[in-house]
């Protein structure tokens, strides 16, 4: 049986009914859009911060090992500083070998034969003096001597120039001797350290007094001013003497070829590297063994840039090989650096007198011939002893005020001359020049440079006789100042005056010089 099915029209259909939709406000549509938004960014935002998490990470990881790096390396001078402050270093530092030492003497001596320069005491050393045997040992003696002061403290190239003037005038040591004092500094002037050209008169004194020159280091040490070092050098180069020399150089050299890290200034170290050093003299060369480590030194073994590749007795350095196998250790590093002492500063009023006979406009262009320079002699000990200078007051403290600098050279100059100057003299001119800083070793000297112009009421011949000078002094004219032997310090005081001379002449040539006048005199 079939079932009937009956089709109704549509619109005759139940209604089925159908819910509305979710009322959606503009609001929540932003926040649904943003959330939407956010699903599609936080992938690359989060592959942002992993990259930048990662590159953190890698730069800490890189900073960490250049920390690491450096605290090895400061541990390393941490234990050199300890090293040297207890000197222990040396005591574990085993002799050269004959071998090793001979191996190094015959490396040196060759690179020595082929590169040493070309100097006037070498040629004097080396058999260049004409004489018989004693009198060429004799004079090639003193030439090593004059030249290894010389070197002190100061460069080769301008010790060659001041060597051939010392030696043109004083060929010989009987000729020093014959010399006096000022002579010797005046060829001296510039190089500086001046004690060292009293003692090499005082040598040669003492030496000619004698009868001959010392031939051994040890009868060389008894002589004024020679001590172990130029003993050494002369006893080995004119004597050959098989003595070692032991300079900055040479400490140098050997400290980096045994790796010493103990302080180079300790009495201790001094005397291991002496030792050392006379190992590898050799005994048929000694001379030009001994000259041939400190040219050594002095061009390849540098401070600061050694020329390690070039180097005869590399292959015997233990400093190069430690840098090579220790990323902490380079050849720098050895002598071990000591810190220098801290340098004092000293003030000091100088006033550059100058006396004059002729008119005011005179005095400052120079034209009076019969103008003088006042100079004093400083103490015979103490720094610079026995040179001469302008009068020169040390001030207790840097003083600005140029009224209370005046009154101290007005005081200064009358204690030392016994006399007041307002009564025999007439100021033309006192003007401040400038400051100037002269260095010394240990010393930074703070110079106020003053000009006095005085003109004299009765002449110089009067003020001659009139002063009672507690120091020697003397006066010098323009043309004897150019010519005479002066320190450093005491040229480019006088160069300043010039100077200051000529430029008020340039801004004022008819300058009124007793308006400028202000003194306490």
């Amino acid at each position: 049986m079939r079932s009937l099915v009956l089709h109704q029209p549509l619109a005759a259909k139940a209604s089925i009914p159908i819910p509305d939709p979710p009322h959606i406000s503009s609001s929540s549509s932003s926040m649904e859009a943003a959330g939407r938004r956010r699903r599609k960014v936080c992938p690359t935002m989060e592959e942002n911060a992993q990259k930048k998490t990662a590159t953190e990470a890698s730069r800490a990881a890189e900073e960490e090992k250049v920390k690491k790096r450096t605290a090895v390396k400061a541990s390393t001078r941490q234990c050199h500083r300890e090293e040297m402050e207890s000197g222990s270093a040396l005591g574990d530092i085993e002799d050269f070998s004959a071998d090793e030492a001979q191996r190094i003497r015959a490396n040196l001596l060759r690179w020595y034969d082929v590169h040493r320069r070309v100097l006037p005491w070498r040629t004097a050393s080396s058999g260049g003096i004409r004489g018989n045997g004693k009198e060429v040992d004799q004079e090639r003696a003193y030439g090593v001597w004059v030249s290894e002061v010389m070197l002190q403290q100061t460069r080769v190239q301008t010790v060659i120039a001041y060597y051939n003037r010392w030696m043109e005038k004083w060929p010989t040591v009987h000729h020093l001797a014959s010399a006096s004092q000022e002579e010797v500094n005046e060829v001296w002037a510039g190089l500086g350290y001046y004690r060292r050209a009293r003692f090499l008169l005082e040598g040669a004194k003492s030496i000619v007094q004698e009868g001959e020159f010392p031939r051994t280091a040890s009868e060389l040490r008894k002589v004024r001013g020679i001590g172990d070092y130029t003993a050494g050098a002369i006893a080995s180069i004119a004597f050959n003497e098989a003595v070692p020399v032991v300079d900055g150089n040479v400490v140098r050299v050997i400290s980096r070829l045994k790796a010493i890290s103990a302080n180079p200034k300790k009495s201790t170290t001094v005397k291991g590297i002496w030792k050392l050093a006379a190992q590898l003299v050799d005994p048929l060369r000694p001379g030009d063994s001994n000259q041939g480590m400190m040219e050594l030194g002095a061009t390849l073994c540098s401070t600061t840039s050694p020329g390690c590749s070039a180097c005869p007795i590399s292959d015997a350095c233990l400093a190069l090989s430690l840098s090579r196998s220790s990323g902490s250790t380079d050849v720098t590093d050895y002598p071990s650096k000591v810190a220098k002492t801290k340098q004092r500063h000293d003030f000091a009023a100088v006033c550059v007198v100058q006396l004059t006979e002729g008119a005011d406009e005179e005095s400052l262009r120079g034209r009076n011939n019969k103008d003088v320079l006042l100079l004093v002699k400083r103490p015979e000990k103490g720094l610079l002893a026995g040179l001469w200078e302008f009068p020169t007051v040390l001030l207790d403290e840097e003083i600005i005020d140029v009224g209370t600098r005046r009154k101290t050279v007005d005081k200064y100059l009358k204690e030392l001359f016994h006399i007041n100057l307002k009564e025999i003299c007439n100021v033309i001119l006192r003007e401040d020049v400038g400051n100037y800083v002269h260095i010394f070793s240990h010393i930074r000297l703070h110079m106020h440079v003053e000009l006095l112009i005085l003109k004299l009421e009765g002449g110089l011949r009067q003020f001659s006789e009139n002063i009672q000078c507690t120091s020697a002094w003397k006066c010098v004219d323009g043309k004897s100042m150019k010519n005479m032997g002066l320190t450093s310090g005491v040229r480019k005081v006088y160069n300043m005056i010039q100077d200051y001379k000529k430029k008020q002449l340039l801004q004022c040539p008819t300058l009124s010089l007793r308006k400028k006048c202000k003194s306490s005199i």
